[in-house]
């Protein structure tokens, strides 16, 4: 473990902030590059741990400094929890990647995570967007990896969105009176508008080869293998969340692991995609204590 400091932060209420240095696992070009993390550390750490898996073109800090106020606040109540940068992606070296190629970079965070923290012996993984999706897909890989917490999972398709955005777009839409007014007072294109429709409806339509490395199915073999906790929270007022609850509306498979025992599902309501409201961030803090001291 290398620390980029001497001396910890103190991130209040008993919480140190150690900077960690660290290598992906990857056996690519750009094996064993460097990557960089933060280690959020109670008084006296306990055997469960949280990882938090960044996603998108995120770092460890997270929109709005989500992930910084989550790992804090989540160390205060006694767990340690690392956020790291991907490779590519904020402090750490190499190019920049997908969910598909985080696998060794989880895989390095996870083996400096249990060598920092003598005490740790299970952690959830906990990621947003495809973010979740890098996590659920290396959870079967790794036994120590317990469980996983996961925010508006990807699972797009082209199909997918065109039904999403049809059912919670467009329909709602029409229902509004300020659209009719506009549409009255000129003030909307409407060519322009239907033959955007038509697009959307024809691409519900489409039957397409299935893609083994699109992120639904590569999602739902995994998850599929993975036996461990599962706690599944959703934005009230996001695209992404209305196409994972379409899937598994359309797929028995799908519903078939989300009904299984040990999954959870939260939802927080009117949230956008990033929970970016104080309220919003604090309802996910509360849901992910609750559930961490429920197992």
């Amino acid at each position: 473990m290398k620390r980029d400091s001497s001396q910890p932060h103190l991130a209040g209420h008993g919480v140190r902030e150690l900077a960690l240095r660290f290598r992906s696992t990857a056996e690519d070009g750009e094996a064993r590059a460097h990557m960089v993390g933060i280690l959020s550390l109670p008084a006296v750490p306990g055997p469960r741990g949280m990882l938090i898996v960044t996603g998108g073109p995120q770092y460890r800090v997270g929109s709005h400094r989500q992930f910084v106020l989550l790992a804090r606040a989540l160390a205060a109540q006694g767990w340690p929890v690392l956020r790291f940068d991907l490779r590519g992606m904020g402090d750490s070296e190499g190019s920049a990647r997908d969910y598909r190629a985080a696998g060794p970079d989880i895989a390095g965070a996870l083996a400096q995570f249990f060598d920092a923290v003598p005490s740790l012996r299970e952690v959830a993984l906990w990621g947003l967007c495809d973010g979740a999706t890098a996590a659920a897909c290396h959870a079967p890989r790794d036994a120590r990896v317990q469980a996983l917490v996961l925010l508006n999972p990807w699972v797009r398709s082209s199909a997918g969105l065109a039904r999403a955005t049809l059912r919670h777009y467009y329909l709602p839409r029409l229902l509004q009176g300020s659209f009719w007014r506009k549409l009255a007072k000129g003030g909307l294109r409407l060519g322009a508008s239907l033959a955007s429709l038509r697009q959307v409806a024809a691409a519900t339509q489409e039957q397409t080869t299935p893609d083994n490395d699109a992120p639904a199915p590569a999602m739902l073999r995994a998850l599929t293998q993975f036996q461990g906790k599962v706690l599944l929270i959703l934005s009230g007022d996001d695209l992404g969340a209305r196409e994972w609850q379409a899937l598994l509306a359309g797929d028995p498979a799908w519903r078939a692991v989300a009904a299984r025992a040990q999954w959870t599902q939260a939802q927080v309501a009117g949230a956008n995609h990033t929970f970016a409201s104080a309220a919003w961030r604090g309802a996910v803090e509360q849901r992910c204590a609750q559930w961490l001291q429920s197992w």
